[in-house]
């Protein structure tokens, strides 16, 4: 695949900075800039399709928040698969595990600060419900974020940073930018567990069970997408910052097409003063732009690039 830088110009009052690595996807160009020209933030794409690869913005460092969750799963599983720990397995959750104020709907069902469940149903509960105790139990599972990070880097994903966790984000908001990626390397990383032996076929069918169950984000990319188009996914959400910036927000998935083939999206939006809202919108039109560029492009040959 050829890489061909298409387009570097000012855009009101940011630089939107595109990438397109093959013909047929320079035709997104001018959609995405559609989407975010006038924008009062930061706005990162990166899409992988069959052959094509299309980044906006993507030079940059964008805080992941929940988005990391994804990440945190990969290295659970792969440890668990090593160790020989069946999903099935039981752990319990004691009172130091358990913070009643951050956002923990497994806490909110029990009710209780000492919580038994299996392996399976804790990382169900971080991945499709965003639940930070158990992803705070998880990180200490796999022995500390560092180990996570270095995890993800060993499957040659490079342009990424996770020091933090969500105990530690929520003590000070703005270490929310120390976990970090660039959308191309989201997307590298979504297609690389997707299409290549990342986790066993038992490990992977569950996980991508549990990014098809995401709960969060229905105004996201699941608002650009036609009903029956499924998607599995992850999102990620800042506080606000006293000035009222929205350090980030985030989807990031794989949309499932009707050919039968993955289209990797990641859309992360940093330091936004837009409305959740809008931020939500930016993301769903993005991701209803992809979805009709590939489905109305499908089966067309593209001319070669002059």
């Amino acid at each position: 695949m050829k890489s061909r830088s298409l387009l570097s110009k000012a855009v009101v009052s940011s630089l939107l900075l595109f990438q397109v690595l093959s013909v047929s996807a320079s035709d997104l160009t001018s959609d995405i800039q559609e989407v975010i020209k006038g924008k009062k933030a930061q706005v990162g794409v990166a899409v992988l399709y069959k052959d094509d690869a299309f980044t906006a913005n993507n030079d940059d460092q964008y805080p992941l928040m929940s988005v990391f969750k994804f990440h945190i799963a990969l290295a659970v599983l792969k440890k668990m698969e090593k160790e020989g720990i069946p999903l099935t397995a039981v752990v319990t959750l004691g009172p130091s595990d358990i913070d009643t104020k951050t956002w923990s709907p497994m806490y909110k069902k029990y009710k209780s600060k000492k919580i038994t469940l299996s392996y399976g149903d804790l990382i169900n509960y971080m991945v499709s419900q965003s639940d930070n105790n158990a992803c705070n139990w998880l990180i200490n599972f796999v022995g500390g974020i560092q180990n996570v990070n270095d995890f993800i880097k060993n499957l040659g994903i490079d342009r990424i940073q996770l020091i933090e966790t969500e105990k530690s984000m929520e003590q000070d908001i703005r270490k929310s930018y120390n976990n970090w990626s660039t959308p191309l390397s989201v997307t590298q990383l979504l297609r690389k567990v997707y299409t290549e032996k990342v986790l066993s076929d038992e490990h992977f069918a569950f996980l991508e069970k549990a990014m098809l169950a995401s709960a969060s984000g229905k105004d996201k990319f699941r608002a650009g997408l036609p009903k029956e188009v499924e998607v599995g996914h992850k999102t990620g959400m800042s506080y606000r910052t006293p000035e009222g910036i929205r350090m980030c927000d985030a989807d990031v998935g794989v949309i499932y097409m009707p050919g039968g083939e993955k289209c990797y999206l990641a859309v992360l939006v940093k330091d936004s003063k837009e409305t959740d809202a809008a931020n939500a919108k930016i993301m769903a039109d993005i991701a209803k732009k992809v979805y009709s560029h590939y489905t109305e492009n499908a089966g067309k040959n593209s001319a070669p690039a002059k």
